[in-house]
């Protein structure tokens, strides 16, 4: 079978890779459909590591996926073969105590699909998984909406982390396809007022679509004096989804008293500060959000219901074949791209 692999920095080839076959009786067989191109996948294309998680070369990446059953264990009885699923890209153990806690994302042995040192990614035309990681997609949800299952997933529980109950003023520092998850999370939540920034128009543009009440560009206008004056009083949350200082020292100086600020984004940066003076005034609180937590089903249950749809946050496609072009494209922010897919059995 074929793989795309990472041979080097901003270098990606298809290649053959060895074949995957079911090793226990709880898992599956699956047949990869589409796969998503998601920030921390561009972290490792143009740099090679995420902090301490470096990529030994060559290294399949990638863990949005959809996927279509092929073969199933024995003790896979919730799934049959031709069922479509988006996949959890999350192995955990099930025996550490942050598993016997609930908290599977922070699994002190789990193995995440493209993550260095854990399994190899999705961006594969074959892959092996627990049967338990695969969420059947009603009819009504493309393999297109199941693989944006898992971004939502993540918005979904970082507004669940925040304790959003309806009527807050939030602020989403950064409008990528997370910061577009997160807002259609915290909308379907009902928050009263969502203020929506990015130093890209194109993804302002999908914000609004996507019904932010407003939106600002921080090398156009000073954002935070914009929002500040609408909200004198300042913001009880904001998702900070840039993994930028700059987002950050704008993210405190936008909360009020007591706010909370919730941190989805990704830095490339090993160290980031904050301005204790304004955070002890204020009494603020940092959240950092890692990954999501038994989220992907609600999330599919979401867009099931019609609430939302995420699909067109998806501006480009691209073939198997074209893997290479579609992370340079991504990774370039060229062409407008917002979110970019991989049609890998196309």
């Amino acid at each position: 079978m074929l793989a795309a692999y990472l041979t080097g920095i901003r270098q990606v080839e298809i290649r053959q890779a060895p074949e995957v076959r079911i090793e226990s009786e709880d898992q599956v067989l699956l047949g990869v459909d589409v796969v998503g191109i998601c920030g921390s996948d561009l972290h490792y294309y143009r740099t090679g590591r995420i902090g301490s998680q470096v990529v030994v070369f060559p290294y399949v990446i990638g863990h949005e996926c959809a996927c279509t059953v092929l073969e199933t264990g024995r003790a896979a009885s919730s799934l049959s073969a031709g069922d479509r699923v988006a996949v959890d890209p999350l192995v955990s153990c099930g025996r550490c105590d942050q598993c016997r806690a609930g908290r599977r994302h922070t699994c002190r042995n789990q193995r995440f699909l493209g993550c260095p040192g854990q399994a190899g990614g999705c961006l594969v035309q074959r892959i092996v998984m627990p049967a338990e990681c695969c969420y059947k997609l009603p009819p009504q949800v493309d393999y297109l909406a199941g693989v944006l299952a898992e971004p939502l997933s993540i918005g979904m529980y970082s507004r669940q982390l925040a304790g959003l109950a309806g009527g807050e003023k939030v602020a989403i520092l950064g409008s990528g396809p997370i910061g577009l998850s997160a807002l259609l999370a915290v909308k379907a939540g009902m928050a009263a007022a969502v203020f929506m920034t990015d130093i890209l128009d194109r993804r302002l543009a999908m914000a609004e679509q996507f019904h932010a009440d407003w939106t600002g560009n921080p090398r156009k206008s000073d954002v935070v004096k914009e929002i500040l004056r609408r909200q004198p009083g300042g913001l009880s949350h904001v998702f900070e989804c840039a993994g930028e200082q700059e987002t950050i020292d704008q993210g405190i100086e936008l909360l009020g008293p007591g706010g909370k600020l919730m941190m989805l984004g990704i830095a490339e940066a090993d160290r980031l500060s904050f301005d204790a003076s304004e955070m002890r005034r204020k009494e603020l609180m940092i959240q950092p959000v890692r990954r999501q937590n038994e989220s992907v089903r609600p999330a599919i249950d979401l867009i099931a219901s019609g609430q939302v749809d995420p699909r067109p946050m998806v501006t480009h496609h691209f073939d198997f074949k074209d893997s290479g072009g579609a992370f340079d494209l991504a990774a370039d922010y060229r062409d407008g791209i917002v979110k970019a897919v991989i049609h890998v059995s196309k």
